[in-house]
């Protein structure tokens, strides 16, 4: 799919250079990377490479998103998996509402990622959009405000939504809530207590379901959905670089083994 609009200034994908750990980060349903910007880069700083990615039809105009299908949006991550291999022996994965959905449909598929990170990820429901499931008109619905605590926050994002779009969102929740059991890699999830689009119900279920020996969630009091960019975003940031090097630890035991005399 060609997209046929720009992209918006400040919603291009980023890309920071570091050591041999690769953190690859999903923004989420008619987000764009500048939502996980500020993790990114606090990620970057602490010396590990990182890849923020744009997935397919966001930052642009609601209309080439209209064009995606849930494929789409899981080859943008699957490409940035591949890319980040090219620079990095190790890698994790962070993704924020369906950017943890894709996440976790991601790790499923690839038993080399170290670890994963959720943002109120999307797996069972989202009550604003319920009403437009399985529905074909209107062809696009107001977005609203984006969903954040914190005052004089701006996100880059789409005022509209093309329900086509919603039901692929669905799809893609309900092909991903089938391949939960079979996700065995170490998970941090973070969950907003008081979330306005997806429910805290949500990392529950996906906590219950995945088979991982290593689960963990931290509960995010001052924080609506998206909140990596709210009041939380700095204990998300320190949260993730932590989890990140407990995993790592062995690897860099490793590495100083094999690089000495």
């Amino acid at each position: 799919m060609i997209e046929q609009y720009p992209v918006l200034p400040g919603a291009e994908s980023f890309f920071f250079k570091g050591n041999e750990i690769g953190i690859l980060i999903s923004h989420g349903f008619v987000g764009t990377p500048q939502s996980v910007k500020y993790l990114g880069e606090y990620l970057a700083n602490k010396g590990f490479t990182v890849y923020g990615i744009r997935l397919k039809g966001h930052g642009t105009h609601f209309e080439d998103m209209e064009k995606c299908n849930y494929h789409d949006w899981f080859n943008s991550i699957e490409d940035g998996f591949t890319f980040l291999q090219q620079h990095c022996s190790n890698i994790f994965v962070i993704g924020q509402s369906m950017g943890g959905t894709l996440t976790l449909n991601l790790s499923q598929k690839y038993n080399n990622i170290k670890g994963i990170m959720l943002i109120n990820a999307a797996i069972n429901s989202i009550p604003p959009m319920e009403r437009y499931k399985n529905k074909h008109i209107p062809r696009f619905v107001d977005e609203g405000e984006p969903d954040i605590k914190a005052k004089n926050v701006r996100e880059i994002t789409y005022t509209k939504a093309p329900i086509r779009s919603i039901n692929q969102l669905f799809a893609l929740m309900a092909d991903t809530k089938d391949k939960l059991q079979s996700v065995n890699c170490p998970v941090l999830a973070f969950r907003s207590e008081e979330d306005h689009v997806v429910s805290p119900e949500n990392t529950n279920y996906i906590l219950s379901s995945v088979q991982s020996e290593i689960k963990e969630v931290i509960p995010l009091y001052h924080s609506y959905h998206v909140a990596s960019l709210d009041n939380d975003k700095e204990l998300i940031a320190q949260q993730c670089s932590l989890f990140i090097h407990k995993l790592s630890s062995n690897v860099y035991k490793t590495t100083i083994k094999t690089t000495s005399p």
